[in-house]
Order: structure tokens, then sequence, then C-alpha cells
């Protein structure tokens, strides 16, 4: 037992490694591959998708799914730019963005747990409402504040020695926000009771959890993260698009599945997320650097995906 879960410890860093290689094979590329201002933009590059992993993995490690992850980043933006277009302080701005993201957790949590709803279907229409409603706010329009210091979070601009750019304040952020989600994971009661919902509901809810008010938690939690998310989405681009983040979702849950959780539930962490998303990053700069053009990307992220959850099936009848 201990080999077989040392090898699916280790599966996500063996799939960077793998891609990496991959990449490394083209020896025009391999230069800026490696180079320090490639590893600046990659990680920028893996923020948003990282923090919307961050949530994504307690949503899928408690046997659920969240769909409507890029309409909550994209609204969220919406909103963070508009309330700065209204010259609202930053801090101000930055907190009702993440609040926009935990209304649309609670909406999605409410339904879910307390009426029973399947996750699909409720996250399906949520991804629905929250773009229709950043269209809405938006006027079917880019809002465009001026200048701003929430830009800063994901700015690369600042020099950090010769020739060499420096590390966004954002990427230090969502790092802090790994740690503290990991052990809101695995040191608490909340997050043990996430792993129990996810492994077997019925044998939760026998043993006193109270499950419809944990799947609330979790919802909200995630959309909170989702509404972070989104504050970084426009730091990014400097303006509020309400058609930002199409298909981040599959990009979010990519993430977790190349880290190791199961769609089935009880089984993922933060740390296999962050891989998870570090290799989404890596397949989109290397694709971008061997000049692939993005239906090639599209493909091959598809194709990631099916290898990913068929090798979960064959690790679940492994265990069996």
């Amino acid at each position: 037992m201990m080999p077989r879960r040392l090898l699916t410890a280790a599966a996500p860093f063996l799939g960077l490694a793998f891609v990496i290689a991959l990449f490394a094979l083209d020896a025009d590329v391999r230069p800026y591959l490696f180079s320090s201002r490639n590893a600046v933009v990659i990680a920028s590059q893996t923020a948003v998708i990282a923090v919307g992993a961050l949530g994504m993995t307690m949503v899928i490690v408690s046997g659920g799914i969240d769909l409507s992850v890029g309409s909550a980043v994209a609204l969220a933006s919406v909103v963070c730019a508009t309330s700065l277009l209204h010259g609202e302080p930053t801090f101000v701005s930055i907190a009702l963005a993440v609040l926009t993201g935990t209304a649309v957790g609670v909406a999605n949590g409410v339904a879910i747990g307390y009426l029973r709803m399947v996750p699909f279907i409720v996250t399906l229409g949520m991804m629905g409402i929250a773009r229709g409603c950043a269209k809405w706010l938006a006027g079917n329009q880019t809002v465009n504040p001026s200048d701003n210091a929430v830009v800063a979070l994901m700015s690369t601009l600042r020099r950090a020695g010769a020739g060499e750019l420096a590390v966004p304040a954002g990427v230090w952020l969502v790092l802090t926000l790994a740690v503290v989600v990991g052990l809101a994971m695995t040191r608490t009661v909340l997050g043990r009771h996430v792993y129990a919902i996810g492994s077997n509901e019925s044998a939760a809810r026998l043993c006193g959890i109270r499950v419809p008010l944990t799947k609330l938690w979790i919802y909200a939690l995630a959309g909170t993260l989702f509404g972070f998310a989104g504050v970084l989405q426009f730091a990014r681009l400097t303006q509020g698009d309400p058609t930002v983040a199409v298909g981040l979702e599959l990009d979010v849950i990519a993430a977790c599945v190349l880290g190791g959780a199961s769609l089935s539930g009880g089984t993922g962490s933060v740390l296999g997320a962050m891989v998870g998303a570090l290799i989404m990053a890596v397949l989109r700069n290397g694709s971008n650097q061997m000049g692939w053009p993005n239906y090639v990307q599209d493909i091959m992220i598809g194709v990631v995906i099916i290898l990913a959850v068929g090798i979960d099936r064959l690790r679940q009848r492994g265990e069996r």
C-alpha cells in the first residue's frame, strides 16, 4: 500500500516534469522556457487558475462540482472595476468583489445543501446567471477605471535586478491562501467533514455531521476564493470584462483532477491542485512558445482532462 500511496502523491509532480521535458525537447524553446523571466510569467498565469483550484478542490473532495467558477470570476472582476470607476477605495472594491463571489457560492450552497438539488444543474444555471449579471452591470462592454492600486497585485513591470522581472504580489498572496486552505483541509473539523461527505455522504450524516450546513460552507468558501480570483483577473487585464474567463471552469477542474482529486469525491489535496494548476499554465505557456494555435491548445487540454479522469478510474479500481 505504501508504494502505491507514494506513487499517487508523486503523480502530479511526475506529470509536471513530463510536460516540461516535452517542451524542452525543442532547442529553440528551451532557453526561454527555463529562464527566470518565463518563470515569473508562468507564475502570473497560474495565479487565477490556482485560486480557482483551491475552491474547486474543496467542492470536488466533497463529491460536488462547480461549473460557475468562470462566470463568478468575470462577475467579481466587473464588480471590482465598477467600484473603482465610481471612486470607491481600493480595499472596498476588493471586498465587494470577494463578497460577490461569496454570494454566488452561498446561492449554490443553499440550493445544493438544503434543497438537495444536483450540483451539476445548479452550478450550470448559476453559470448563466452570473455571466448575465456581469454583462448587465458592465452594460455589455468593458469597464475601464483610471489608475488604481489593484493592478499592482499582478504587475510584473517592477525590476528585481538586471533586467529581471519581480514576482507579483498576487502570486505571494496565492501561495499564502494555498497554505491557509491546505491547513483548513487537513487540520480542522470542517476539513475532516469535507472528506467524510465526499467518501460517503450517508455515513457522514449517520455520524452526526450536519451535511447541508457543511455543503453551504464549502460552496460559500469556494465562492469567496472565486471572488478573489476575479480580483486577480481584473489586476491582470486592468479592466473588468464580462466576457472573460469563458471556459475557465475546464482549466480549474482539470488542475484539480491532474493534482489527484477524484471526481467521485473523498480524494484530493491542495498541494496536488497547485501542481495541477502549474501543469495547465506550463501547457499553455509552452504551446505559445511552440507557436501552436489556440484550437490545438483546447484539443490538448481536453485530451489531458480525459486522460486524467481515466487514470483516476483505474486508480479507484486498483484500490478496491
